[in-house]
């Protein structure tokens, strides 16, 4: 039996839809105040993902409950026919979920099957390891913020520029449409934790879309996440990024989130640049880890 499951028997399912949505953000909310450090994932990251795969195959997920609350879980996102991302929300010893996942895994037809582990947890990487998987090069760097320390922009934003948020403008199409699809705004809409207020884009002087970044407030676990952010090449090096950046953590502290975080992939210079220019300083990495086809 896992440490902090009160009942002799847990009720298990294979939700989908909107009932996936909300067991995964429970769960990851109730794990992130249980362990405000070791996390790899915030809800919102799920629910970011959210837009791309909507669960509806009962055969990518698979949630234990005790009661009425989720305890455990183990869920495949589909980014791609042959590419998906694999993670287990359970403690190590909660031999259910890492069976679900490689047996799963197992029957997939995919190239790539990944997962994000905290770097060097051995616990964790040893049932990683007997679930199929294998270390890669490929890191994530992950970096917090406490609001009293972010650093307000050097320069002010530039002539002709300006930032809305989605609540202020919604005559235009979405400004993540081109990367994320047509569908992109309506799955956002679905999720607890979206908040068009927050979700900015950046016009230049001729109106047209120069970047965005889109925020997420968790006032449950008190996390702001950043996710994603862009600046398009044509409007790049003039500061637009530390603008987008600060309006959404100002956002996010203004709703009450109490930390801020980030992740990203340490050899992309200007990110890490931009966002340690903020304030936010590394606390770990997460590695990727990948299934080995038999």
């Amino acid at each position: 039996m896992p440490r902090g499951y009160g009942r002799s028997v847990l009720t298990v399912e294979s939700p989908v839809g909107v009932r996936y949505l909300d067991a995964v953000t429970t769960l990851l909310q109730r794990r992130r105040l249980a362990n405000p450090d070791g996390e790899v994932w915030e809800a919102a990251d799920l629910q970011w993902w959210w837009p791309r795969h909507r669960h509806d195959d009962p055969a990518d997920a698979r949630v234990w409950f005790d009661g009425d609350e989720p305890v455990a879980a183990a869920v495949l996102t589909r980014w791609k026919p042959d590419r998906f991302s694999c993670d287990v929300f359970a403690d190590v010893d909660f031999q259910p979920a890492w069976t679900f996942a490689a047996e799963r895994c197992a029957q997939l037809d995919a190239a790539h099957i990944e997962m994000q582990l905290p770097d060097g947890d051995t616990a964790v990487e040893d049932v990683a390891r007997l679930a199929g998987f294998a270390p890669s090069e490929d890191m994530y760097a992950v970096l917090w913020l406490d609001p009293a320390d972010r650093r307000e922009p050097r320069r002010p934003l530039p002539d002709g520029y300006r930032i809305v948020a989605r609540a202020d403008d919604q005559s235009r199409p979405h400004p993540m449409i081109g990367r994320n699809g047509p569908q992109v705004e309506d799955a956002l809409r679905q999720c607890s934790l979206y908040d068009p207020g927050l979700d900015l884009a950046v016009l230049a002087p001729d109106d047209t879309v120069a970047g965005y970044g889109l925020f997420w407030p968790d006032l449950v676990t008190g996390v702001g996440m950043v996710e994603p952010m862009r600046i398009e090449d044509a409007h790049a090096g003039r500061g637009l990024g530390t603008h987008v950046l600060d309006a959404g953590l100002r956002g996010l502290t203004a709703r009450g989130c109490t930390r801020l975080k980030i992740s990203v992939e340490p050899p992309n210079t200007p990110a890490v640049r931009l966002y340690t220019g903020a304030g936010f300083v590394r606390s770990r990495l997460d590695r990727t880890w990948r299934y080995q086809i038999s």
